[in-house]
């Protein structure tokens, strides 16, 4: 089952001017490597959910989960700038994080 490893703090915005928050998501495959990928979470209801294809494939989660820590923000700023639609991302509703800036 897919799971968020990391949430990053600082929102960042696409070339539309969009603002997202990101996190990093992964999951155990089948032949028990794990797979891991962006999510961009939109900040308002205008910017949709979007996700990265996969990023990075991993021996176990605990490599998955240092490649997540380690993302600088040029490299969300690419993932954001080469990233789809999520069919189905982890979580969209909003982290506590959000729910306190907006109240």
């Amino acid at each position: 089952m897919p799971e968020v490893l990391v949430v990053f703090d600082e929102p960042m915005s696409d070339s539309d001017g969009a603002m997202y928050y990101a996190q990093a998501a992964g999951r155990q495959r089948e032949d028990g490597l794990w797979e891991g990928w962006l999510e961009f979470i939109g900040m308002s209801e205008a910017a949709r959910s979007i996700c990265s294809d996969r990023e990075t494939t991993q021996p176990n989660r605990t490599d998955l989960e240092y490649w997540a820590q380690g993302l600088s923000r040029v490299y969300l700023q690419g993932a954001l700038a080469r990233a789809g639609s999520c069919s189905d991302p982890v979580t969209t509703q909003p982290t506590s994080r959000e729910s306190s800036r907006n109240a």
